[in-house]
């Protein structure tokens, strides 16, 4: 174990040129320089904020819920049937005819009684809205809190004016309280979002969610062992500049909001677009591949730094991409949408700009019919005009 410490922990890999771990050490009283060590300390807070999560979203998020009128139960079970839950789990979950047939003559049930069961059966394995409502408002607060936490500390810090300042002096740079906490308190949340994700509902991209929580982790653990923490809450307030907002959607659309969630989805996506492929690159890879060669100079963890990083921008590029196509394919059904409902809407209800030509069309409706009627001598004209009408304006 000795022997496999001193290979991971190897200077020449972690540290500049002529720079030691023992260089690294507290020199004064009030100096105190990142260590490795640390990073355990998070595992134990990560414990204590799931244990937070769990009173917030019981105590609070579901308050807020149900004041929404989200509640938490099934609104309507399957009424318990040995029969068809075995064919519900071991068979299929949606019957074909086939099966439909087969299950109403073994039961004595009609087939829309045996159609209505699965589909009930269905909507209680369906991930319950109370749930996913709680879930997001606990990620919003928590994401909303460290954001603004973390902008009002880079803020009075000189590397968010000028990022040169976080190579100065590397990796000689003293890690201030509030730097720690910052770090620290980012590193806890993703160990515990890996924590509760198998609690959580599961989703269709569970794996794909729990690598990146994991990269996260190492991201993080990784900048803190070296002292890359001054560039590293940079990278960690631009990625929370935009979670809240997304979170943010969610609970809208889960309250059925949906304006509120539309413009939110678009504050997220200018949001996203904004800091992932324009603020992120031009200066946070600008200042850690460019200023950091002329002013520190390159070293083997550096190269993986920023492979790390690069990696992540590629990450941001395919995220970007997908953003846009909902946001497309949202743009175009709200179009459709619209254009339907405008359709259904002049049927009822003419709109200002097509009064003039619905009027002149029900006047010459209107002199047909009474022409119509003189010709046929007819005395039921103002049933015939309604019946006549009743086939362009639906009920």
């Amino acid at each position: 174990m000795a022997a496999l410490s001193a290979w991971f922990w190897n200077e020449r890999f972690w540290l500049p040129y002529n720079v030691t771990w023992a260089d690294l050490a507290d020199r004064a009283p009030g100096v105190v320089y990142p260590k490795a060590g640390d990073l355990v300390t998070a595992i134990p807070l990560a414990v204590g904020m799931f244990a937070v999560r769990i009173l917030f979203e019981r105590f609070v998020a579901s308050t807020c819920a149900r004041s929404l009128h989200l509640h938490s139960d099934v609104e309507r079970r399957a009424q318990p049937n040995a029969v068809l839950e075995k064919v519900f789990l071991s068979i299929t979950k949606n019957p074909d005819s086939h099966h439909l047939d087969g299950l109403s003559k073994q039961l004595d049930w009609e087939v829309r009684k045996v159609q209505r069961w699965f589909r009930q059966r269905r909507n209680q394995d369906k991930p319950n809205t109370h749930i996913k409502f709680c879930e997001s408002m606990w990620r919003f607060t928590f994401y909303s809190c460290i954001f603004t936490y973390g902008f009002q500390f880079l803020w009075q810090s000189p590397w968010m004016w000028d990022t040169r300042h976080c190579w100065y002096g590397y990796p000689y740079q003293v890690l201030t309280p509030a730097l720690y906490r910052y770090y620290m308190i980012e590193l806890a949340f993703y160990w515990s979002l890996m924590f509760s994700q198998f609690t959580d509902i599961r989703r269709k991209d569970f794996l794909a969610m729990f690598v990146h929580h994991l990269a996260t982790v190492v991201l993080i653990s990784f900048s803190y062992a070296n002292n890359m923490v001054r560039v590293g809450t940079l990278v960690m307030c631009v990625h929370d500049a935009s979670d809240f907002l997304l979170e943010a959607a969610k609970l809208a659309n889960y309250a059925k909001y949906q304006r509120l969630c539309d413009l939110l989805f678009i504050i997220f996506s200018l949001t996203f677009f904004v800091t992932r492929l324009v603020v992120f690159p031009i200066w946070v890879l600008n200042s850690t591949m460019f200023e950091s060669w002329l002013i520190v100079g390159p070293f083997p963890s550096w190269w993986l730094f920023n492979v790390l990083l690069l990696v992540l921008q590629v990450l941001h590029i395919i995220w970007s991409y997908l953003i846009a196509r909902i946001a497309v394919k949202a743009i175009l059904r709200g179009k459709v949408r619209e254009k339907v409902c405008n359709d259904v809407r002049s049927d009822v209800e003419s709109s200002s700009e097509d009064e003039s030509s619905s009027a002149a069309l029900d006047q010459t409706q209107t002199k047909m019919m009474k022409h119509a009627q003189k010709v046929e001598n007819g005395t039921n004209g103002h049933c015939t005009a309604t019946r006549s009408r009743s086939y362009i304006t639906p009920t």
